[in-house]
């Protein structure tokens, strides 16, 4: 079953954004104080093993059903037709997963699962009813758990690459930047590690700060109370 993750990222401001930089003692590099109010730039991602974006100044419904909607008739063209009956499915391939045992009629097979924000006009009649028509099952994240979408996660890693340390001067440069970062990403995608080393080190630091008490569960935030 194949997941997208959807987000719009900004709006991104043509203002010097701090960036890490080595500089002599003494001799910090300043950013400009003063800039042009000349618009804004929003990143609309939806992100899957590969990054789709593009960059605009606005992320009305009118600019983001369209676009989102050609995109996921791309990627259900490349998709294998759904022709594996719903009652031989896994659970989470089926619409009874997301949609309970409650049915407005006949669906086509469950092709995509995408995941995005709980806003209006994402839960508009006619644009759910055109996602169940082509086999997508949306899931909504819940209030204030916009960070459960993987999306912001890549968006996040995306805007630092492509704006940190610079001064865009126009929204059409912020968008070039932002949209040659995306390319940049596909081309050599950062692959997400669970349980990797920094979790290694978050386990050992926790182990330093809270020992167990005689080997039971309980812990104790100060080892120097144990050693008396």
């Amino acid at each position: 079953m194949a997941v997208w993750c959807q987000d719009e990222a900004g709006p991104y401001q043509t203002v010097p954004v701090a960036g890490q930089s080595w500089e002599p003692i003494g001799k910090a590099r300043c950013q400009p104080h003063a800039y042009e109010r000349n618009g804004t730039a929003k990143l609309l991602t939806p992100a899957t093993g590969q990054v789709r974006a593009k960059g605009v100044t606005a992320a009305p419904t009118a600019v983001l059903h369209p676009w989102l909607q050609a995109e996921l008739e791309r990627a259900l063209a490349e998709l294998p037709p759904g022709t594996v009956p719903e009652d031989a499915r896994p659970p989470l391939a089926r619409w009874a997963t997301g949609l309970g045992s409650y049915r407005y009629g006949p669906l086509p097979p469950l092709r995509l699962i995408l995941v995005w924000d709980h806003l209006a006009g994402h839960r508009s009649a006619a644009w759910v009813i055109w996602l169940y028509q082509h086999g997508v099952l949306p899931l909504y994240t819940p209030l204030s758990g916009s960070w459960l979408n993987l999306a912001e996660s890549v968006q996040r890693i995306l805007v630092r690459r492509a704006l940190c340390g610079q001064h865009p001067q126009t929204p059409e440069q912020l968008i070039t930047w932002l949209e040659e970062t995306v390319v940049g990403w596909n081309a050599a995608p950062t692959p997400f590690t669970w349980h990797g080393k920094r979790y290694a080190r978050r386990q050992r630091a926790r182990a330093r700060r809270h020992q167990r008490l005689a080997g039971s569960g309980a812990t104790c935030s100060c080892p120097s109370l144990i050693a008396r």
